[in-house]
This record gives C-alpha cells, structure tokens and sequence, in this order.
C-alpha cells in the first residue's frame, strides 16, 4: 500500500471516528428531549440537573470536538490558509465556516472569549433559576427552547476552546486555561450552594410527586452529578492547554513581536556598529 493510500486510510478512520463523537453529542441531547428522560427532569431534581449539564456543557463539548461541519455542508474540508503578504487564500470554493476560519486568523484577540464565557455563566444562572426550573416543570415545551440556547451557545464557546477544523480558537492558552476553570466554577458553585441549602429551591418538582428517593437525597444527588459532569468536560481541558503551554514552544506571534520590538529598538538607538 502506497503512503498517499495509507494517509487517506488514517485520515477516514480520523474522520469517522469524529463523527461518532458528533453524532453522540447529538444523540445525547434528544434523548432528554423525550420521554422518559423528559418526564423524569420534571420530577427529580438530579435528572434536571443532568439535563442541564447535557445541554449546556457535554452536547457542545462532543459536537464541536467532533468538527461535522463538512457533513453539514459548512465547510468543503480544504484547507485554508494566509499568504505572505497576509491576504486570504481559500483553497477550494470557500462556504461559511471556511471563510470565517480565514477572519478568525487574521483577528487574534480575548474580548470575543470573555464576552461569551459571560454568555455562560449568565445562561447557566437564567436556566438554573427557581422561577424558570418551576416553569419547565410545568411547560415542557420549554425544554426544547432551553436546549436550544444552551446547545447553541455552548458550542459557540467551545470553539474558542478547542480546535475544531477549520476553526481554531482566537485567543491563547492561559486563556483557554482560564475560561475553563471559570465555567467550571460557575457549574461548582451553583451546585454548592444547592446542596448546602435546607430546602429545595425547586418546589414545584417535588408537589405531587411519588418519589423514590427523598428531597434531601434529590439534592445531594444533584450536586454530585453537577460537580462530576462539569468537572469531567473541562479538566481535561485544563491540563491539556497547561501541559502544552508548560512546554514553552515557541509561538509565532511572539517571535514576530520581539522581530519588531527589535527593529524599532535599533531604529530608535541608531544601527548596531
């Protein structure tokens, strides 16, 4: 077997087992859409939480990583790149997402990052409310419309996590880093001041309910599963853009700075003798 045979033969292999991973996000997100996952986020509250965490954080996660844009006809699967002089260069006829891979190069920077990590931590706060948990319980039509925002906004933000070809994150590690931790926390916290609390701030999953397990039990559970899931998406996360950034590799944009920092410095003290 020739090694243009043996690379195409990685590279589909690489690419269906992307799209298991694609197609397991998108798998996990309508099971919790139907019954009886559906019925059972009306009456437990560690289902709910489940549900939640699906939504916003595993779903996201797995579709992004699973990069189907060329499936879905986003992009054609080319690769795109930038000349010498900085001008954009598609290779193949260019779709959406390639074209906004291009943009995405050309504008490095951390205000788009922090702006949609503040779109979680708000989303996570609206939809883990007493009012709105209270509201889906009563209306579970609504689920669809929170799976929607959380899914959507979520996979936004992990784009600017994680690689997903032919987008690649805008902004750098300790960055990476610190978003992460920061989403986590965000899951941590409302998970911790639910279990600490002495009474469910959810009453209106436990009024008319046979339950099997107690509202006290409900709510520890809870707390767990927010903890594990959250915690099981973004430490990976963390140590891998820790390791990497720990091995000092040189990055060219930093090189380039000190070229230029270096050019301007002889500018300004007169050429070297």
């Amino acid at each position: 077997m020739s090694a243009e045979s043996t690379r195409d033969a990685q590279l589909s292999t690489k690419d269906l087992w992307k799209g298991a991973v694609a197609l397991t996000g998108l798998v996990l997100w309508l099971l919790f859409l139907f019954p009886p996952l559906l019925t059972w986020s009306r009456e437990y509250e560690f289902v709910q939480a489940t549900q939640f965490c699906v939504f916003a954080l595993v779903t996201p996660c797995l579709i992004v990583a699973g990069s189907p844009w060329r499936g879905l006809g986003l992009s054609t699967g080319q690769s795109n790149r930038l000349s010498n002089d900085g001008a954009q260069v598609v290779e193949g006829h260019a779709r959406l997402f390639d074209r906004h891979a291009l943009s995405r190069k050309s504008r490095h920077g951390h205000r788009r990052g922090v702006s949609l990590l503040l779109f979680f931590i708000a989303q996570a706060i609206f939809w883990r409310s007493s009012p709105v948990i209270s509201a889906l319980v009563r209306h579970p039509w609504l689920s669809v419309l929170e799976s929607v925002t959380l899914v959507v906004g979520g996979i936004v933000l992990w784009i600017e996590l994680i690689e997903s070809p032919p987008l690649s994150p805008t902004t750098t590690r300790p960055y990476r880093i610190g978003m992460s931790t920061i989403a986590m926390w965000t899951v941590w916290v409302l998970a911790y001041l639910l279990a600490m609390a002495h009474n469910s701030w959810y009453p209106a999953l436990h009024d008319g309910v046979t339950r099997v397990i107690s509202t006290s039990a409900d709510q520890q559970l809870t707390a767990g599963c927010m903890w594990f899931i959250s915690a099981g998406v973004f430490l990976p996360l963390v140590f891998s853009n820790l390791s990497r950034w720990l091995q000092a590799e040189d990055d060219p944009d930093d090189e380039l700075y000190h070229l230029v920092r270096q050019d301007n410095t002889r500018g300004f003290f007169g050429p070297n003798p």
